[in-house]
């Protein structure tokens, strides 16, 4: 096997964005759990600047920070691009790609408030689905076309996250009847076998994300 580790937590979605990009380029590697709220010296070694993860370890060579590992794997590994040729498309997929790293706190931020900025967040987060909507998907199967690429990859949370936060908040985001498009994607998305095969367990996330919200809103009321 290359000597390729990635450092990451199954309960992280940009960890899950590696993952599923190495995955999809047939690449093996070694993952290594790490415990946020424990963090090992290795990590703060790999990582000094942000203390976080995923960090990628290729051949002693150190990459961190999921988007441009993202990056990296494509460049590293051309085999099933995730990425499309055309330069004008390339740069397309890039924009969603970025999109949705700008964004993930932002539609995240309906879970993590209460009262009027909730509200607020709710209303921002629907703004976001509708970018999403009707300038990122249009008419194709996924942001990159018909198959699954770096914006897809990247903005899979949505597809695997986004339900559990909303059922756990009470609060429903991404409706069928508003967003049939991105409805459409999330099924395709999460029909892919080797996305299927690679996704945290329903209930455990369901367990370990109630706890965190039940921090979040005892904080609030303090």
């Amino acid at each position: 096997m290359e000597d390729l580790k990635l450092h990451g937590s199954m309960s992280s979605v940009f960890t899950y964005r590696v993952i599923w990009a190495l995955k999809l380029k047939g690449v093996n590697f070694e993952f290594i759990e790490e415990d946020m709220t424990n963090k090992s010296d290795l990590l703060l070694k790999y990582n000094p600047v942000y203390k976080k993860i995923p960090v990628l370890v290729h051949g002693g060579k150190l990459i961190v920070e999921s988007s441009i590992i993202l990056e990296y794997i494509e460049e590293t590994w051309p085999q099933n691009p995730l990425l499309p040729a055309d330069p004008y498309e390339k740069a397309v997929a890039r924009f969603w790609s970025k999109f949705a790293d700008n964004k993930i706190l932002t539609l995240y931020g309906f879970f993590v408030k209460v009262g009027e900025e909730q509200e607020k967040a709710v209303q921002e987060g629907l703004e976001i689905l509708r970018n999403l909507e009707e300038h990122g998907l249009g008419d194709k199967k996924f942001f990159g076309g018909e198959t699954i690429g770096l914006a897809d990859v990247g903005l899979g949370w949505i597809a695997q996250w986004l339900a559990v936060l909303e059922e756990i908040v009470g609060i429903k985001l991404l409706e069928e009847s508003k967003f049939p498009r991105l409805f459409e994607w999330r099924k395709n998305f999460k029909e892919i076998p080797i996305i299927k095969e690679n996704v945290p367990d329903r209930d455990e996330m369901m367990a370990s994300i109630k706890i965190r919200h039940e921090k979040i809103t005892a904080t609030a009321h303090d």
